[in-house]
């Protein structure tokens, strides 16, 4: 089970380090088990808690044939979460949140598909024949530049069943534009962070490369699971 995980790994991870206890959120107050050498330190129990519960909803989400969208970011997370996102065929925002992504789709949305346009026309040579060489450049300048922003959410279908964040404070504007349509929060709350924001909140470590790694891997564990799942259903047969 994607769910699956030890203290031991977390602790091996740097799971339970925290922030400076000057800089701590008071609302992470339940989450927190003691303080060490002026740095919180998170209670890793309930870390495993709040992974159990956050594994077994993504993995129904898929199951149910929804998407996750992956937010990263920060420069450490990046690549963890494009990896996770690709490998399991699921939206993922690894460069930039621009404003809208959720809660205006439509504009949003009329970007992709001019990108879409764009790789089409690309790939078909119609460029090519219709443009000088260094007309065509700059549309392969273009069509880089709308993937860096766009490529990521290319394939996402309108309203994701859920988001998975791995820091609140950098992606803060994806949080709050998925509380604004009421789209289920998985995120990692740091000692620092608003637990409250998160539908299901995993407290740990959002600063540790190895302590993201680990959590992203099991959401990708999870979508892969829910994605087995969904797969297996057999569609009833038709009354006669």
């Amino acid at each position: 089970m994607a769910s699956d995980v030890t203290m031991k790994e977390l602790l091996e991870a740097g799971a339970h380090f925290g922030h400076k206890t000057s800089r701590w959120h008071p609302k992470m107050a339940p989450y927190i088990h003691s303080k060490r050498a002026g740095i919180h330190i998170i209670d890793l129990a309930k870390t495993v808690e709040g992974i159990t519960a956050a594994m077994h909803f993504i993995s129904d989400t898929a199951a149910s044939g929804k998407q996750v969208l992956l937010v990263g970011t920060k420069r450490q997370a990046q690549s963890i979460i494009k990896d996770a996102a690709i490998a399991t065929k699921q939206p993922y925002v690894s460069e930039r949140w621009l404003g809208g992504m959720l809660t205006n789709w439509n504009t949003i949305g009329e970007r992709v598909k001019h990108l879409k346009e764009l790789e089409t026309r690309m790939a078909t040579g119609e460029l090519a024949n219709r443009y000088s060489k260094l007309e065509v450049q700059r549309f392969k300048e273009e069509i880089d530049e709308l993937n860096r922003l766009y490529g990521g959410i290319k394939e996402m279908n309108g309203k994701p069943g859920a988001i998975f964040v791995v820091d609140t404070l950098s992606d803060n504007n994806a949080i709050k534009e998925a509380m604004r349509i009421h789209i289920p929060i998985v995120a990692v709350v740091d000692s620092n962070s608003d637990p409250t924001q998160i539908t299901y909140p995993i407290p740990a470590n959002d600063d540790s490369i190895k302590t993201l790694t680990l959590i992203s891997n099991l959401v990708k564990q999870a979508i892969e699971e829910g994605m087995a799942k969904k797969a297996k259903v057999v569609p009833k047969a038709k009354a006669e």
